[in-house]
This record gives structure tokens, sequence and C-alpha cells, in this order.
């Protein structure tokens, strides 16, 4: 099968990937292509196909154990979920299932809504009648939500937001790097001192759970466990918001009869993760041996990345899948992944979500995307989908 070069179409793919998923997907599911970075990598783009390869016994999300990125050396944030494989994958979820609930994230609700309702506030004050939602509300909601769960309010949210902007799409490779050791560096601190003064939060929940056999998270997996709910905690609720309010205001009717609705509420923020959601594509997986995703040969060693936002347009699941339709039955999307990779937080940021959008569009009634805000400057590489500015009006 030919190598297929999706690097080439620049800024034009980051802008508006779909039409390029579209014609691989109508080519067939699985496909070799390029990426920009030079990277091959088999790319899943068709649901079904998705969903196997997300759940598929003969791909590895452990890197470290592949050839792939040759003499690339992990740190301690590398110590987590994501990049782990059963038995230990299994572990380690369990762990932090136990203290990361779904009693917990209810028990936020209050607490969400009045951060929210202090964000909006604060747009309102600045008397402006304009702003970029990115910076107003969709950054820090989330940023301040993780923070708080994980018992680190005095983080420095801004130097933290330029690690995670490094890490999820790098500038270089020696930028990506420093990123990760200053953050591993910060978070090794920060559990020495919860070990020192512990409270009520998540993260001391963590350093003190134990399992039935005595087993718990040591040093380093603490540090990949706080790394990933940090980045992966703000990171995708950040594109969920700005995402997704981007898409009503593109859609007027949709808008219209989710301000006239609300019962609406829970299927438009379902539409969002189908349509546009945060992640673009998967983390890379790897092929333990030769093995076969939609009767596609894959061979061993090979890297696998599954597209989340092809998944999310593909006609043979969704119908007009490229129509935003907020009363859209549930079809099951896979922006939360599928399998035992599925996103423990996914609970967490449909609660942010929710909250957010219905308290902006109740609070600002005359919300519209601001005309003179420019052209969008979208986030670079296939990881995560989004804009970094979200220019509105009201």
């Amino acid at each position: 099968m030919p190598n297929l070069d999706i690097s080439s179409h620049g800024d034009d793919f980051t802008a508006d990937p779909y039409p390029y998923y579209a014609k691989l997907r109508a080519a067939g599911p699985v496909h070799r292509v390029a990426l920009e970075n030079g990277d091959l990598v088999w790319l899943v783009v068709g649901h079904e196909a998705c969903r196997e390869a997300l759940n598929h016994p003969g791909l590895s999300k452990d890197w470290q154990a592949s050839e792939y990125f040759g003499d690339v050396v992990a740190s301690a944030v590398n110590n987590h979920m994501l990049e782990s494989d059963p038995p230990r994958h299994t572990r380690l979820r369990r762990l932090v299932s136990r203290e990361f609930t779904a009693r917990r994230v209810e028990a936020m609700r209050p607490r969400v809504q009045q951060i929210t309702d202090e964000l909006l506030e604060g747009m309102a004050a600045e008397g402006a009648r304009r702003t970029d939602l990115i910076r107003s509300l969709a950054f820090p909601l989330p940023m301040t939500v993780i923070c708080e769960l994980l018992g680190v309010p005095d983080l420095d949210r801004e130097q933290f937001r330029r690690w995670s902007n490094e890490v999820v799409a790098p500038s270089s490779t020696a930028a990506s790097s420093e990123a990760l050791a200053a953050v591993a560096g910060y978070l090794a601190e920060l559990i020495e001192d919860k070990r020192r003064r512990p409270g009520e939060d998540l993260m001391s929940a963590l350093i003190r759970t134990r399992d039935e056999g005595g087993d718990r998270l040591g040093h380093e997996e603490l540090v990949g466990m706080a790394f990933l709910l940090l980045v992966a905690g703000h990171e995708t609720t950040v594109n969920l918001i700005g995402n997704g309010v981007r898409a009503l205001l593109d859609h007027p009717d949709q808008l219209a009869a989710l301000r006239a609705d609300w019962g609406l509420l829970d299927g438009a923020v379902e539409e969002m993760l189908r349509y546009d959601g945060p992640v673009e594509n998967s983390t890379y997986r790897f092929a333990r041996e030769d093995t076969e995703i939609a009767g596609v040969r894959i061979a061993a060693g090979d890297a696998v990345l599954v597209s989340l936002a092809g998944a999310g347009r593909d006609p043979g699941r969704f119908p007009e899948p490229d129509t935003f339709d907020i009363r859209r039955a549930p079809q099951g999307h896979l922006a939360f992944g599928h399998g035992i990779h599925f996103c423990l937080g996914a609970p967490l940021a449909r609660l942010e979500g929710r909250i957010a959008v219905r308290s902006l569009l109740t609070r600002f009634p005359g919300l519209a995307a601001d005309p003179e805000g420019g052209r969008p400057e979208w986030i670079p590489g296939t990881l995560i989908r989004g804009a970094k500015q979200l220019p509105v009006r009201w």
C-alpha cells in the first residue's frame, strides 16, 4: 500500500482536517500516511475500524517497549495509564479509580458552577462587551477545577499552560523535552509537599490509597498520574468548550434551539464532542506483532494512530455527519476513546462542558462571534483539535 503524505496540506489541514479524513475514509478505513513531523504511521479513519483499533489486544500503548522513537528517554511523567498495557495498566487504573470516583466528581458541581459564574462576571465587568473566550472562560475554568481537585491551587497556571502546550503540540523536540523535565521536577516537589501536609484533595488521596492487597502507587507513578490528570484534565476540556461554542455560533438555528429548550443540553454536548471534539487523533499505538485492522495488515513495530475526528464524521455510523445537529440521536461517538483506555475524566469533562455552555449562553443572550477577531490560529499537530483564541462579543 503506498504512503499518503497528509503533511503537504499544511495550514488547510490544520484548520479543517475533516474533508481530508473523508477522502481517506472513502478509499478505505486504514491508510499508511506521512505526518508533518516525518513519522510514517497507520491512520485509522473509519468508525468501526477505530473501535476495533482502540480495543485491539495486538496494539500496545507502551512506547518504551517499542523501537519506534529510537533513543528518546522516558521520564517520571511517562509513568501513567495512557502509556501502559495490562497488567500494569489494569493495576494503575484500579488504584486511581478508587479515588477519582463519580461521587467525587458530582460533589464538585456547586464549585464548578461558582467558578463559572465568577469568570462570567469577570467578563462582564471588563466593560468591553467582547473577549477571547479561550482566555476568559475555556482555559481558566478547567484549569481551576483540576487544580482544586488535585489540591494545587497555587500552581503557576500560565507557566503550566506553556509547558502543556509544548507537550501536546511541540514546537521542537528540545523544547518538548525541556517542558517535560520542568513538569516532572515541579510535580515531584508537589508530591513531597503533599506527603508532609496532606489534605482532602485527590492528590493526597492517591498518595494514601492502597488496595486490598496493600498495593499503592510509587513515587514516579504518582508523578505520572499527576501529569496525566493535570494535562488531560484541562487541555481536552478547554477545547471541548471552545470548539463547542464555536459550533453553536456557526449554526444559529442550533443555538436558538438550545436557548429555547435546555432539555437539549446533554445531547448538544455529545454532538459537540462528535462534530468537532477536542482530541483529533489518539496517542500512538504500536503493533506487538504482525496483525490486522479492518483487514489491513500492519507489521510488527509499526505505529498506529486512531482518528477520533475521522470516526466522528463517518457516514456509515452518523447520517449526514457534516451536519451539526444537537437533536441527533446518541450513536456512541468515540471522542473519549473506547475500551480499556476510555477517558477516566469523561464525567468531569461533561459536567464542566454542560455548566459552561448553559451559564455562558444564559449570562450573555446576545453572544456572537466577533467579526473583528481575525482568522483563527489553530493548535498545530494532529493530537489536539482547537483554536488558540475564540473572539466573541455580546
